[in-house]
C-alpha cells in the first residue's frame, strides 16, 4: 500500500510500470535530494511523465500527467559528486489528487496521491493466458529476446509496455488503461497497428 504522500520524480522519457524495473541516474540537486531523503524512509519514489511544452519551464514545475507508477529504490550506488545511480522497482499505479508546494526544506516535487489498485481476477488470468501466444506472435523474433517462460503473464504484459520500443506518450497511455485486462488489449491493438503500418509503409500512427 503507498503512503498518502510521495515524492515525485518527472521526466519526459520514461514511465515506470508496476513489478518493472527501471535504471535511473539523479544528477540535479533537488532529486539528489529526494534521494537521500527517501533512503532514510521508505524508499518510495513516484515517477511522473511531464506533459508536453514542459521545456521553457522545468526548474519550476511543469505539468505531469496525473497518472504515474510509485516505484521502491531496489538498488543504489552512491557517486562520489553526489549523484546516485538507482534502481527502481514498480509498486503500484497511482493517481495525484494534489501537488505540495516546494519549500526551502524541500525543493523536489511532492504529492498527495491515491494508490490505483489492479486486482487480477481468475477471469483476467485466464485472458492473459490466453493473449499470450498472440502477443508472442506479434513480436516474431523479438519474443524469443524479451519474452521468457519463467515471467508471469501479467508482468509480461507491463514489461513489454515499458521495455518495446514504443512512443512514451504510447506507453503512458497503456500505464492510463484501466486493470491489466485492458492494457494487454491496448498493447495487442498497438502492436498491431505498428505491424500494418510497417507492411504496407504507412508513417506511424496512420494505419487505416
Amino acid at each position: 500500500m503507498l503512503p498518502p504522500e510521495i515524492p515525485i520524480f518527472p521526466l519526459p522519457n520514461a514511465v515506470l510500470f508496476p513489478n518493472v524495473f527501471l535504471p535511473l541516474h539523479i544528477f540535479e540537486p533537488r532529486y539528489r535530494s529526494m534521494v537521500s531523503d527517501a533512503l532514510e524512509g521508505d524508499r518510495i519514489i513516484g515517477m511522473a511523465l511531464l506533459q508536453p511544452g514542459w521545456e521553457g519551464r522545468y526548474e519550476g514545475c511543469p505539468r505531469v500527467y496525473p497518472i504515474g507508477s510509485a516505484g521502491l529504490v531496489s538498488h543504489v550506488e552512491t557517486l562520489g559528486d553526489g549523484r546516485y545511480n538507482i534502481i527502481l522497482r514498480g509498486l503500484e499505479k497511482y493517481r495525484i489528487v494534489e501537488e505540495i508546494e516546494p519549500s526551502a526544506a524541500v525543493a523536489y516535487r511532492r504529492a498527495r496521491i491515491e494508490a490505483l489498485d489492479e486486482p487480477v481476477s481468475d477471469s483476467v488470468r485466464e485472458f492473459l493466458h490466453r493473449e499470450r501466444p498472440r502477443i508472442e506472435a506479434l513480436l516474431g523474433r523479438e519474443a524469443s529476446r524479451i519474452t521468457s517462460t519463467t515471467i508471469s503473464d501479467a508482468d509480461l504484459v507491463n514489461a513489454l509496455a515499458q521495455y518495446l520500443d514504443l512512443e512514451v506518450v504510447e506507453r503512458q497511455a497503456l500505464l492510463e488503461r484501466d486493470g491489466l485486462q485492458a492494457r494487454c488489449q491496448g498493447l495487442i491493438d498497438l502492436l498491431e497497428m505498428k505491424l500494418i503500418s510497417a507492411r504496407h509503409g504507412f508513417p506511424p500512427g496512420q494505419a487505416h
